[in-house]
């Protein structure tokens, strides 16, 4: 790939409008709750939006429709960002984003599946994700289903060999309705995940499970958009997309921070000062 080209020397650039206002849509909520994953969360933002606009075969009036595709968001820690599309597409009403975290919300830190239409899996304890995708993708092969699974993982997250063991499976069973997101913003709780468990070269390792793998910026719509209608990217194996992203995507201040990764207080006058690094509160 030449190097003008290579996903991982670009950040999507500028943000559209739509964006920004997802963004501000996130602030409001952790405004509103005192707590969120910001940084994870806008790090897979445009990946989400993508998924649920151009991708997914689901009804939000029928959430359990036998037919549909399957989308396991594995890094539940960046459930905000689910949660804002699920709401925008009348999975639930947009009223309950004021209220998450709150006493006998249905919307929490991790998303549930008993507790929230769309949400395929509980998610959060992080690894497991792919496990259960494999197990949706194998029954849709068994049930002779045309549906898809889709699994959403962090790069931190794929330090867990549970992740590792699922690919081994996939790859085994050449499962071609399977697809692996990476949100790769190469950022982990703490620091760079590069010095905790370098995942290098990622897009080879997930050959080496025999998937077929591709890598895009993961910001860029146009390009998430192509990458992800092209699926499967070979008719006899499990598919992998390496999403190169910036963790806090969209807010100068929480960019490449790890500091943004969990925190469990923001202050009013921090909240202001991000509101202002997106164009202001509307």
């Amino acid at each position: 790939m030449p190097a003008q080209a290579d996903p991982r020397l670009r950040d999507g650039g500028q943000l559209d409008a739509r964006g920004i206002a997802h963004r501000r849509e996130i602030l409001r909520i952790v405004e509103k709750s005192g707590r969120g994953h910001v940084g994870a969360a806008l790090s897979a933002m445009e990946i989400v939006r993508v998924l649920y606009d151009d991708i997914l075969r689901v009804d939000p009036s029928n959430p359990h429709w036998p037919d549909r595709d399957r989308f396991v968001f594995s890094k539940g820690h960046g459930c905000l960002a689910l949660y804002v599309m699920l709401a925008e597409k009348g999975f639930f009403p947009r009223e309950e984003l004021d209220r998450v975290c709150n006493f006998e919300a249905m919307l929490g830190g991790h998303p549930e599946s008993r507790k929230i239409p769309g949400v395929e899996a509980s998610t959060g304890s992080l690894g497991h994700g792919l496990s259960i995708g494999v197990g949706c993708a194998l029954a849709a092969r068994m049930d002779k289903r045309s549906s898809r699974t889709y699994v959403l993982v962090g790069d931190g997250e794929s330090n867990e060999g549970s992740v590792w063991e699922a690919a081994l499976s996939a790859g085994k069973h050449k499962l071609a309705n399977l697809t692996v997101i990476v949100d790769y913003n190469r950022m982990q709780s703490y620091g760079p995940a590069a010095d905790t468990q370098d995942l290098e070269p990622l897009a080879d390792k997930w050959r080496s499970f025999n998937f077929a793998v591709r890598e895009t910026d993961g910001h860029d719509v146009s390009a998430l958009r192509h990458a992800l209608k092209a699926l499967p990217y070979d008719a006899a194996k499990p598919s992998a997309l390496v999403c190169y992203t910036v963790k806090g995507k969209g807010i100068p201040s929480a960019e490449w921070n790890p500091d943004w990764h969990h925190k469990a207080v923001i202050a009013p006058a921090d909240l202001a000062a991000l509101y202002l690094e997106i164009g202001g509160k509307t």
